[in-house]
């Protein structure tokens, strides 16, 4: 796989009928090893590992519904009280970060709420915050670490 972006970090891997599968370690299950997981992977234990988010905090891959569609997000983040801190967009390594995406997580947002957003494709990251009283986001330069 594609080096990216992250820190080197360690993954269970195991192949079974002619797959490669890497262990998520927040799901509890080894899943198919595709580009995007592969990015995916790495942005969670980015997020635990130097963001210090506690694992019983984080949620991936979970249906929404959106304008009655149902969707899909890739990573969120909870506050301890439940609300949502921040939701994580991840592409393939393969996959240009557009415009395209940026309008997919915002309409996530729409339902989510979260004070936190970032895209990445493990090659490039991309990092806001969300100002609800004054209807204005901020890009930053990286997701702020879990504060306990």
């Amino acid at each position: 796989m594609q080096k990216l972006n992250f820190p080197s970090y360690t993954f269970r891997l195991k192949n079974s009928e002619n797959n490669t599968l890497i262990f998520d370690e927040i799901r509890k299950k080894f899943v198919v090893l595709q580009p995007e997981e592969w990015v995916r992977q790495h942005c969670i234990k980015f997020l635990i590992e130097e963001k210090n988010y506690p694992t019983s905090l984080i949620n991936v891959e979970k249906t929404l519904i959106l304008n009655g569609l149902r969707k899909r997000y890739d990573i969120v983040i909870f506050n301890p009280d439940g609300s949502i801190f921040l939701i994580v967009e991840c592409k393939s390594y393969k996959i240009k970060i557009t415009q395209d995406t940026f309008d997919q997580i915002a309409r996530y947002n729409m339902a989510l709420n979260a004070k936190y957003l970032m895209i990445t494709n493990g090659l490039e990251h991309f990092s806001c915050f969300i100002d609800f009283k004054k209807k204005s986001y901020a890009f930053l330069k990286e997701i702020p670490k879990f504060i306990r």
